[in-house]
């Protein structure tokens, strides 16, 4: 169990210095930060003053090389907009967005997994087919769509809920519902296969062959074990989550961590971006390494293969 657990452990650190990496590169190659937020009518001096005092006129691989220290001695930078520490800025941003994400994920569960669960109990019924269509319809169309459908809908036409911004619970509906019904589509198509998969083994027929009541076979034998490989879709619709909240954010004027990306893009506020970025990322891998490690311990299985196989 300990050489599971290290084992990822160091890939999740390799997949965090792959995300630095990545992030700093991107935002390097996609403009001069100088450029972005001083004004056209600037001076020359004044932007070579700006890039000297922001280090943005060493070479490439010094800028990287300070960085990567910076980071590792824990100073994610400042912003370039208005001086503070960056992960300062982004943690203000950080419970709004978890307001935001925290329901719509119960609100993924809620949905999700009963109606999965009921279209397996009811394959090829017509319950079965009209749950599948509307799964469908939920992960095909972009959160962002449906968010402005939503807006159309009730708060132009019908205005019972507000168009944006955030402070009341007014203000949450719309964007948790966005966010939750996507996720929720996903999750009823996961469940359904996962719920038939167990249903058509060998240990259920028995149980229901030796007379064991089907509402017993289900909830003793069926539920239990497609609830292992639903924890592997759990963790995928966190990050999916994350995702979508920087779309879902935008449409509403949600000001959390996915508005204050878009914004700090725009800007190349350069430390901002990669602070929010490694925060996302650590968040994702933690959730997925959460999910491995107990997909691990209630599969000992899948842990002596994985070991075996190293």
């Amino acid at each position: 169990m300990a050489r599971f657990i290290l084992v990822r452990l160091a890939r999740a650190l390799l997949t965090i210095a792959i995300v630095v990496t990545f992030a700093f590169a991107v935002l390097r190659a996609s403009g001069d930060p100088a450029l972005a937020l001083l004004s056209p009518e600037t001076p020359a001096e004044a932007i070579e003053a700006f890039r000297k005092a922001w280090g943005l006129d060493a070479p490439l691989w010094v800028q990287y090389v300070r960085y990567i220290f910076a980071v590792v001695h824990g100073d994610l930078g400042q912003s370039m907009r208005d001086g503070r520490a960056a992960i300062t800025v982004v943690a203000e941003r950080i419970p709004v967005t978890l307001t935001l994400t925290a329901p719509a994920l119960i609100l993924n569960l809620m949905i999700g997994i009963p109606a999965g669960i009921y279209a397996a109990l009811k394959r090829d019924s017509l319950a079965d087919r009209l749950v599948m269509l509307a799964a469908v319809l939920g992960f095909t169309v972009p959160s962002f769509v449906l968010g402005l459908v939503f807006v159309l809908a009730f708060a132009v036409e019908l205005p019972w809920f507000p168009s944006g911004g955030a402070g009341t619970w007014r203000h949450l509906i719309l964007p948790v519902i966005t966010l939750g019904l996507g996720g929720a589509a996903v999750l009823a198509r996961f469940s359904r296969s996962a719920m038939l998969e167990v249903l058509g083994q060998p240990y259920i027929r028995t149980a229901s062959a030796k007379g064991v009541p089907w509402a017993r076979v289900v909830a003793g034998h069926a539920l239990p074990n497609a609830a292992i490989a639903l924890l592997t879709i759990v963790g995928f619709m966190v990050g999916n989550l994350i995702a979508g909240t920087v779309l879902v954010e935008s449409v509403y004027s949600w000001p959390g961590l996915g508005s204050l990306l878009v914004v700090s893009v725009a800007s190349r506020d350069l430390a901002v971006v990669q602070c929010i970025l490694l925060v996302v990322a650590a968040a994702m891998i933690t959730t997925n390494l959460t999910i491995d490690l107990l997909y691990g311990m209630l599969d000992p299985r899948l842990r002596q293969l994985r070991s075996g196989r190293r």
